[in-house]
């Protein structure tokens, strides 16, 4: 009787073929889907739009991967956004002088709020760094000089 209700219990659980739900029903975005494009501004940085499209309006969501030791010039967004930090510890920094030694580390797991219109840096020092960020179209970033204006 062990072994018949074993034999059973084992069958329940052997792996099965799984189909995804309708798209209608739910958009299911996997790892191995996500294209990822080199920014033209940052070597080592590169990003994926996983929903929406930051250059319009609407919800987005966006992934950006730093290589180690790559860094965003000062700048601000428009836009309030929301970012997780996934992999890696990223480092924050703030004002128009940049300044690798004076900004903050985020571990994995951390969640930060950029809020519009604030001149921010960051990026990865050790370690690859990916972050997912949302917020609400449209999108830019607006690099700055020292002084906090924006660069022409």
């Amino acid at each position: 009787m062990r072994l018949a209700l074993a034999a059973m219990f084992a069958g329940a659980l052997a792996p099965c073929a799984w189909a995804d739900p309708p798209p209608e029903v739910m958009k299911i975005v996997r790892e191995a889907d996500i294209k990822w494009v080199t920014s033209p501004l940052y070597p080592g940085l590169s990003n994926a739009v996983i929903q929406g499209d930051p250059r319009a309006p609407g919800l987005y969501i966006q992934r950006n991967r730093f290589s180690p030791g790559t860094f965003s010039f000062p700048h601000f967004h428009p836009e309030t956004r929301y970012i997780a930090v996934l992999k890696g510890t990223w480092w924050v920094g703030y004002g128009p002088k940049w300044d690798r030694d004076a900004t903050t580390p985020l571990p994995a797991g951390s969640f930060v709020v950029h809020h519009p219109n604030q001149i921010h840096y960051d990026g990865a020092k050790d370690e690859e760094v990916i972050l997912q960020i949302t917020g609400v179209g449209p999108s830019a970033m607006i690099l700055v000089e020292e002084s906090g204006q924006p660069k022409k």
